[in-house]
């Protein structure tokens, strides 16, 4: 590809974030609602035959002790990342204590798949750059539900390629090293979810609403640490973490995962 041509591309695609950022206010975030409906139905439609079946045979095969190894790994790479997003933000000390965790982890925990972090009093923040954005100052703008990777917002989709670069078996090498690792990880994921998804199924009427009115919300309280300004947008009501998108490629583990 040119140089020229590149350009061009990412012009158009700058562009076009901007106009979708200008579309999105707080009372309507979702003006692509038409779009993202029929996205959000695919997702599901993945999920319920491609997903699902094999979550429940490892879910039913695999012994917790396994599975929660398994979320520890990934959730020990994660924090790595998670350090060099908490430097960016300003928060320092964070930062040294996530690079701790992963340190603590790494070594006296086989690699990660034990938590002694957490043992050690070492709790996990989970950053990633679109929180970082958000810190920043960025909009959330628009609400997206992207083809498999699930809902996001037009400041979450610019940091969502950064992420997925940083996730860890998108590091590993070589390509089919880094498939199985990906295919372990949403495996694992959405067997820890099945019970979750069961209850988003009894009791949401509108499951799409319900999914994108919680992850805005999670992803708000996030950027602001749990401490969100008060605005006309927190006399909503309080809702409860969705189900997530069990095709998510995020690095998302099941103690922390993207929603659908």
């Amino acid at each position: 590809m040119s140089r020229s041509r590149r350009w061009r591309r990412w012009l158009g695609a700058a562009l076009a974030v901007g106009f979708l950022a200008g579309c999105a206010t707080q009372q309507q975030p979702d003006p692509l609602e038409k779009l993202n409906r029929k996205v959000y139905g695919f997702n599901e439609t993945v999920d319920k035959y491609v997903i699902v079946p094999p979550a429940r045979v490892y879910r039913d095969v695999v012994p917790s002790t396994v599975r929660l190894g398994v979320d520890n790994f990934f959730n020990n790479l994660k924090d790595a990342w998670s350090a060099v997003n908490l430097l960016l933000q300003g928060r320092p000390a964070d930062s040294a204590s996530d690079t701790m965790r992963f340190a603590v982890n790494t070594v006296l925990g086989i690699g990660g798949f034990v938590d002694w972090g957490s043992e050690l009093g070492l709790e996990p923040h989970y950053e990633d750059f679109g929180q970082t954005l958000g810190v920043w100052g960025f909009e959330p703008g628009a609400y997206i539900v992207w083809p498999i990777l699930g809902p996001s917002t037009v400041r979450d989709s610019i940091g969502l390629p950064i992420d997925i670069k940083a996730s860890p078996d998108q590091l590993a090498s070589p390509l089919a090293a880094s498939a199985t690792l990906t295919v372990v990880r949403v495996i694992n994921t959405r067997a820890g979810l099945l019970r979750a998804t069961n209850l988003l199924d009894d009791i949401a009427l509108d499951k799409y609403t319900f999914v994108r009115d919680a992850f805005l919300q999670r992803r708000r309280n996030l950027v602001y640490d749990g401490d969100p300004p008060e605005d006309d947008y927190d006399e909503r009501p309080d809702l409860p973490l969705p189900a997530p998108g069990a095709a998510s490629l995020r690095s998302g583990t099941a103690s922390e995962a993207p929603v659908r």
